[in-house]
């Protein structure tokens, strides 16, 4: 064979080597990029089955749910409600008790012009079964009148303590009793997670759930309730939408 044919064919044999060393490092470098990021298009569809669309969201059904406060107004933490309340856009109802409502009058007025209910739950407290019509009566009617003073309106809900009612005192006094459907007993323990856990497990469309404004940790499970309970579809409202709507 002529030399310059020996020169070309062992050119051509050193190209097609060289070539296919750049493939093999290019084929080894992809696959460690896939190893990286091991997105594959099975996880991208999942995602995107998860995600919902505008019209999804609008057409999912509103749940609405009463958060309700006992006991109040509390000098410390009825404040720190409100604040929660705000920060979330949540309304509330508040049953004040009227021996607790005398220098406390700046936050009852609070209460009232952040748009929250303003409900009765007797002057000191008392089973409303084991007094005389007379004596209930002044209960319910002296907390009214200060409620009336400081808000200038009075309310129409009541909340007897002990859940106990003479059904009698409706037509005289004009009000309507309104209880509960879930009861966190949250004045029984300060376990923040018992109290969240509880109200989240039972929660439904139209309940009313009874807290007391009273306590640091009931401050700290409410913010965590609102959020979960947001995020399950509920629309918080004041009592008197879950009664009537």
């Amino acid at each position: 064979m002529p030399e310059w044919k020996k020169r070309w064919w062992m050119w051509g044999v050193l190209c097609i080597l060289g070539c296919g060393v750049i493939l093999h490092h290019t084929a080894q470098k992809a696959e460690t990029e896939e190893q990286t990021n091991p997105v594959s298009s099975l996880e991208l569809n999942e995602e995107m089955d998860t995600m919902e669309s505008p019209e999804e969201k609008e057409d999912q059904e509103i749940k609405k749910i009463a958060l309700t406060f006992d006991d109040g107004p509390h000098p410390v933490y009825t404040e720190r409600m409100l604040e929660v309340l705000e920060e979330a856009e949540v309304p509330a109802t508040f049953f004040l008790l009227g021996q607790n409502i005398e220098g406390q009058e700046k936050i009852v007025r609070e209460i009232a012009e952040k748009g929250h209910l303003i409900g009765n739950h007797t002057f000191h407290h008392v089973q409303i079964t084991g007094l005389s019509k007379e004596q209930a009566c002044e209960e319910i009617e002296e907390t009214n009148k200060l409620i009336e003073e400081l808000t200038g309106t009075g309310t129409e809900y009541v909340r007897p303590p002990f859940g106990t009612w003479n059904e009698g005192l409706e037509s005289s006094l004009d009000l309507i009793p309104v209880m509960w459907t879930i009861d966190t007993k949250d004045w029984t323990t300060k376990n923040v997670d018992s109290i969240v856990n509880h109200v989240v497990k039972n929660a439904g469309e139209n309940d009313i759930i009874l807290m007391h404004d009273s306590y640091q940790s009931t401050v700290q499970a409410t913010e965590r309730i609102i959020r979960l309970l947001k995020a399950d579809g509920f629309e918080f409202v004041t009592v008197d939408e879950v009664l009537f709507d």
